[in-house]
């Protein structure tokens, strides 16, 4: 899925929740979404709890994050590269 992030480029948006509910590990489909990235596009990972770990290897890659939590189980993180 694919939103716009206000810059000229579209979101590429990940919703891990189905994955994780059926007993998926999403870490790969997320880096290959972050290989995927053109410039000045962000990530969109939702998911059932704040991916915490994630939020460590991204920010060793050099993203800055944002988080958002709708309920207790809904959570969405915005990953921006500068």
């Amino acid at each position: 899925m694919v939103t716009d992030n206000g810059c000229g480029k579209a979101d590429l948006v990940l919703d891990v929740r189905a994955m994780l509910a059926g007993g998926q590990e999403p870490f790969d489909a997320i880096m290959q979404g972050v290989a995927a990235l053109e410039e000045g596009q962000d990530l969109v990972v939702i998911a059932p709890f704040e991916p915490v770990p994630l939020e460590g290897v991204l920010s060793g890659q050099g993203f800055t994050y944002q988080v958002t939590e709708f309920s207790p189980e809904h959570f969405s993180v915005t990953f921006h590269r500068d």
